[in-house]
Order: C-alpha cells, then structure tokens, then sequence
C-alpha cells in the first residue's frame, strides 16, 4: 500500500538520501519538510525535484503553526524526523541552536503529531492505526566506550558529551515519553557516523577529500585515533525506511555498518584513493596529514550492535568501508559542481520553487 511519508529535514545529507531512496525504490509519496538552513540542499534532490510523488515545504519544525498546515494538508501515515543540528564543533561554539531545533523542535512536531493522530482515530481509525513517528538519532547519545572490546546496545545508558549529543538524547528522551505516556506510535534509530555522496563539506570524509585535492592540510584531531562505527548513507536509508514501514512500536533499533576506523586510518585510507584517482607527481597525499589540538570532550571511541536490526528486520549493509568510501571518493571527483556551489555558497541562492 503506498503511504504518504513526511521527511523532516529531507534536504539534508542523511534526508536526501532517504528522500531519494523512497522516491526511486518504493511507490510511496514523499512530502519533504526542511527549513534549509545552511546544511539543507535542494541541489541535492535535484533528481527527484520534478517526480510527481515528491512535494517540498519550506518551513521550520518550530513552528507549530506551520507543521499543523502541513499535516493537514498532506495527511501523512509516516512521519520521519530527521531534522536536526547535527556538527559536534558548531555545537561548542554556539550551543542554544541545537536546544532550540533538537530539542523545542522535536516537543512541537511530537504535539503536532499527537493532535493529528487523535483527530485520525476520531476519522480515519484504520489510518491511525497505521500511522508510525520514526525518530532518526545518533550513537553519540551513548557517550564513549570504554577500551577496544564493547558495543553500544539498544539499553545501552545515555552519557553524551557534547551540547550536540546532549539535544539529540533530550530528544529521544522525549519521543519515548510521548509514547509511554500517550500513546503516540514511536520509533526511534540510533545510527553510527555517516558518510557517503551529497556530504556537507565540513565533515571528516569530504573535507580531507576537497582538501586533498586542493592541495590544504588535512587536520587530523589529535593523535587521529578516536575509532568510530562508519555507515554509508545509502546503506542507512534502507534501513530508515525498513524501519519505518516495518519496525515495533516502542522499539529502538541501532544502526551501524561494521566497519570500527580510526580517524588517521580513514584520512590515509583516502589519500591512497586520491593517490590512485587523481595522482600527483613526485608527492603523496599523505604529506598533507596534519595534526591539530583536540577538539573538548572528545569521544574516543564508538562502535554500534546492529544485531537486533539484523535479526528483527532482516537489515544488513551492502557496502563495506572499502567499497562505500571508493563510491564516496568517485562521486566527488565526478561531481564538482555541486561541492564548488557549497564551497562559494551559491547553492543557498535557490529556495523555493523545487518540488511539486
């Protein structure tokens, strides 16, 4: 049965991959909801645009006004709240923009969709029964893990270290509570670091690659050997969608793609792809390595159990790091257009006027 999905936050790295994921591999309707801030792209989805089941709205999840407008006029079966604050150093920087879109954000789309879901059950009981609130979050919640042995389980406490990880387990914290205390159909995924084609280029992966082809340094955090869990985006999206369409209510499921990386491993990792891409003559990209005073409260190492997806939901990823970061490294080189247009900021000249 194709369903009518609400993706907040649509125009982003891990958004537009769900938007393109649900447009170009299921019959289901896809009503994206970003307020494109600097990390939102419409550029991004530009192959979908035109598809007569995407529609795109402008608007900020804080707004309760305007989330009512778009529930009533769109009457979702699937929301999916990927909207959110999401780079660690901004969050250091200038903490109470996180609270406000993480946290305030996802209080007012969880009332919101608790008003619809009831005025479902009054109208439309078969809708409301299907009706599902998929919470996308992140491991970072968890905090870090001791020594090189543990995983991060779906009961694993929350200790996050960040102001950014702190809004995100607030609002899970939330989502959970809407649920246990009203009812409301939830889900929530926490997933491990992302990395994959349409990557802002302030993160990891696609710095150290614009970087390396720019000939700048590639900054290094420390000694480079914080481990982290590293999942490609595409990989990601199907399990969000299986999620969605598939997942118990009330349930976590982790998300992660078995593939612990420490950071010095995967910047060589992609200087030896560029190596072998884009040569350069007489030098290695490697020299461009450079290590840079740790960031505060630095999480050391993350790593996910994605067993209970596995086993619940038939989930696994198709690519390993391998595979996934020479797709990564390709699809830059081959796309320069669009991450000139990020660099210079000329993608945040197009607004509205993109979508049915």
């Amino acid at each position: 049965m194709s369903k009518t999905f609400i993706v907040t936050g649509g125009a982003g790295f891990i958004g537009s991959a769900v938007v393109r994921e649900l447009i170009a591999n299921t019959g289901h309707r896809v009503v994206n909801v970003d307020k494109l801030t600097y990390a939102g792209n419409l550029e991004s989805l530009a192959d979908v645009a035109d598809h007569e089941r995407y529609h795109f709205v402008q608007a900020d999840i804080c707004d309760a006004l305007a989330m009512q407008t778009v529930f009533n006029t769109h009457e979702p079966d699937v929301i999916m709240h990927l909207a959110a604050e999401s780079h660690v150093d901004r969050s250091i920087d200038g903490p109470a923009e996180f609270i406000q879109t993480n946290v305030v954000g996802t209080s007012v789309l969880l009332e919101v969709a608790r008003a619809y879901w009831k005025s479902l059950q009054q109208s439309a009981p078969d809708k409301a029964q299907r009706f599902r609130f998929h919470h996308i979050s992140t491991d970072e919640v968890y905090g870090d893990l001791e020594g090189p042995e543990g995983l991060f389980t779906e009961t694993t406490p929350y200790a996050p270290s960040s102001p950014y990880s702190a809004s995100k387990a607030s609002s899970d914290h939330l989502v959970r509570a809407w649920q246990r205390t009203f009812g409301l159909p939830t889900l929530v995924s926490n997933c491990s670091n992302n990395y994959g084609p349409y990557h802002f280029p302030e993160k990891l992966i696609p710095l150290v690659i614009l970087n390396g082809l720019a000939g700048k340094p590639l900054p290094v955090y420390g000694d480079g050997q914080q481990i982290r869990d590293w999942l490609y985006v595409e990989d990601h999206a199907r399990a969000l969608i299986r999620i969605a369409t598939a997942g118990q209510v009330g349930e976590t499921y982790n998300i992660g793609g078995h593939n612990e990386k420490a950071n010095l491993e995967v910047v060589e990792a992609i200087c030896d792809l560029l190596q072998e891409l884009v040569p350069q003559d007489g030098k290695h990209y490697r020299d461009q390595i450079t290590f840079v005073t740790d960031r505060p409260g630095h999480d050391m190492r993350y790593a996910i159990d994605a067993g209970k997806i596995e086993r619940e939901l038939g989930w696994t990823p198709e690519e390993t790091f391998e595979t996934g970061l020479r797709k990564t490294v390709q699809w830059y080189l081959a796309n320069t257009d669009w991450w000139q247009r990020v660099q210079n900021g000329s993608y945040q000249g197009q607004r509205l006027g993109m979508g049915g």
